[in-house]
């Protein structure tokens, strides 16, 4: 029991000292999964408003395809762009295996049903009677849409941040296209696997509250979003 006690107690000594190493993989991996967050949201957003709000032939089947799709395992993920993006992959020549926009690129294809279905549920679950009383009101369809994506915002918003946790929490996908590269491609799950395993439990210890410290602020603002 004392090297754990004596794990944590570096661990909380790395974060109140801003350890280089720790702040170095905490903001690596808080720019890599905002920025994955954003270009998912920016893409599946106006595709769940797409799907929601018209009527096409398969419409439910790919609604049940991106559902499934939530539980895509990371491995999965990042055995697919491994091979798109080796250099015998159609985009090989982007040279992104093993870079950070290679592991971002991975999080964006993880985190693009979930985003895109929970905006799908949150438009569509919206009462008929707000558009009834929009169309009626004389709106044109720029104006319907950005009066449904007003009332549905907190739902929407709620959708993009589990988008971020699903992204924030992976490791599979990291770590098979980043390569885990120190000071390049390493983040705080992959981190938090390697040093495990090399036995440097203090900062696996460190890295691990500061996941679950993030874990809990976006929990905490998915609550506040539902309660409005």
């Amino acid at each position: 029991m004392n090297y754990i006690a004596e794990g944590v107690y570096q661990a909380f000594v790395m974060i109140i000292t801003l350890n280089p190493d720790v702040v170095d993989i905490t903001l690596r991996t808080l720019t890599i999964t905002l920025s994955a967050t954003l270009i998912a949201s920016v893409i599946c957003i106006p595709l769940g408003i797409y799907i929601a709000f018209n009527e096409f032939y398969g419409r439910k089947t790919l609604i049940s395809v991106i559902q499934t799709l939530y539980a895509l395992p990371t491995v999965v993920v990042g055995l697919v762009m491994y091979m798109i993006l080796s250099n015998n992959g159609p985009l090989g020549f982007l040279d992104l295996l093993f870079t950070s926009t290679g592991v971002m690129l991975g999080q964006v294809v993880l985190i693009l049903p979930i985003i895109t279905g929970l905006t799908i549920s949150a438009l569509s679950n919206l009462d008929s009677t707000i558009r009834d009383t929009i169309v009626s009101l004389g709106a044109t369809t720029g104006q319907f849409f950005s009066s449904m994506i007003l009332e549905a915002r907190f739902a929407i918003m709620s959708a993009v941040i589990m988008g971020f946790s699903r992204a924030i929490s992976e490791v599979g996908a990291a770590i098979m296209i980043g390569g885990n590269i120190k000071g390049h491609t390493r983040i705080l799950t992959t981190a938090i696997t390697l040093e495990t395993n090399i036995g440097n439990f203090s900062l696996s210890v460190a890295l691990g509250i500061i996941l679950l410290l993030i874990a809990l602020t976006v929990t905490m603002i998915v609550s506040r979003f539902q309660q409005s």
